[in-house]
């Protein structure tokens, strides 16, 4: 199996009978072969915190707002200076190969034809960035990198992604251990791809398409002392993603990172953790307003978006939707996760009142007893 993979995903956007990205992701069993589904949508350990990753949104409410002027509401806003028509953007997630055959390069083009949002490309991607921009036509990019051991290869990589228009980098830093994600051991899974846009610049010539020797090269010890390479090496914004407490928020801010991203990793890595959204507030609290905040994991509806934005951040990420979009119908899929994550954001706007994304920022949310 390795390098090949035959999966039965469409060429088109199914005709399908979707109103959910639930249904979304049921169909995307449907499609996808046993170990490539896991694969995706797999967490870690007893899954307990990739379920309280949607379950935790139920803690908090949204009170419904009449005698407003919800005629025409405006789902744009700005990150970084670059504006976005909603504010949803693409994590950084590698495997898009394993839900249909077009890979990275079909994401992007299905970012493209939506228009008005940001790719984020993981230095793990299954095709090169050469690729990908194929799809992206220019389009709006940030770049995540995992942090190697050789400290010449994180330069050769982000160089390229300059070169590439690469806007933001994203240090990833919540993995350099990855969590015990026991669907993958049950189903003996081996990575089908490999990673050409860091292999190519190992000095031992190692074949491109050997994943196992690139995550061989993960750096583990990551420290602020990395976020200050990354900073002054790229001279670009830089965010650090699995934030999950105010102390870790604080630190990367002294370290001097340019944004802030809340993340538990989808659920992928400590298992038993709260979810995403209970750690959002009290981080949100702590960062007031110095750096803007992205913020991932768990987000599938309208509701989600706004929820996460009420809470202190400032644009929403999507990983596993964005995949299920693309099993179900290549770009066309991705674009359609988009439009109704649009769609369904304006609906929330419109029945709380609210005409802007600045005004949801400063809508209280209610808080159900417990």
């Amino acid at each position: 199996m390795k390098n090949k993979i035959n999966y039965n995903a469409p060429e088109d956007i199914k005709d399908l009978d979707i109103v959910n990205l639930f249904e979304l992701e049921r169909e995307a069993k449907n499609v996808l072969p046993k170990d490539g589904y896991d694969f995706i949508c797999g967490g870690a350990g007893d899954e307990y915190t990739l379920e309280r990753n949607i379950e935790g949104w139920n803690k908090k409410g949204i009170l419904q707002r009449v005698l407003a002027d919800i005629k025409y509401p405006d789902t744009s806003t700005t990150i970084l200076n670059q504006e976005i028509k909603l504010p949803v953007i693409v994590s950084p997630i590698a495997a898009h190969g394993m839900a249909h055959e077009s890979k990275e390069a079909g994401t992007a083009k299905g970012v493209a034809e939506y228009g008005g949002s940001i790719m984020s490309i993981s230095a793990y991607s299954s095709v090169s960035f050469e690729d990908i921009e194929k799809g992206l036509q220019g389009n709006n990019r940030w770049f995540q990198i995992y942090m190697s051991d050789d400290k010449e290869v994180n330069k050769n990589v982000i160089d390229e992604a300059k070169a590439v228009g690469a806007s933001a980098i994203i240090l990833t830093a919540d993995t350099n251990v990855d969590g015990r994600r026991e669907r993958n051991i049950r189903n003996k899974f081996i990575y089908p791809f490999g990673m050409p846009i860091v292999a190519r610049y190992l000095k031992d010539g190692a074949d491109d398409t050997s994943s196992d020797t690139v995550y061989s090269r993960k750096k583990l010890n990551l420290s602020v002392e990395d976020v200050k390479f990354l900073t002054d090496y790229s001279d670009l914004p830089v965010f650090v993603k699995g934030i999950q407490t105010p102390a870790d928020a604080i630190k990367a801010i002294d370290a001097g990172v340019s944004g802030i991203w809340v993340s538990n990793h989808g659920g992928r890595q400590l298992d038993g953790a709260p979810s995403s959204f209970e750690t959002l507030e009290g981080i949100s609290n702590v960062v007031q307003g110095q750096v803007p905040i992205v913020f991932d994991s768990g987000i599938r509806r309208g509701e989600h978006v706004f929820k996460a934005i009420a809470s202190g951040a400032d644009v929403v990420a999507i990983g596993r939707p964005v995949l299920y979009g693309l099993a179900n119908g290549g770009w066309k899929g991705v674009k359609s996760v988009f439009e109704y994550f649009e769609k369904d954001l304006k609906t929330v706007m419109q029945l709380s009142g609210t005409q802007t994304i600045e005004d949801i920022k400063h809508t209280p949310l209610f808080e159900y007893s417990k």
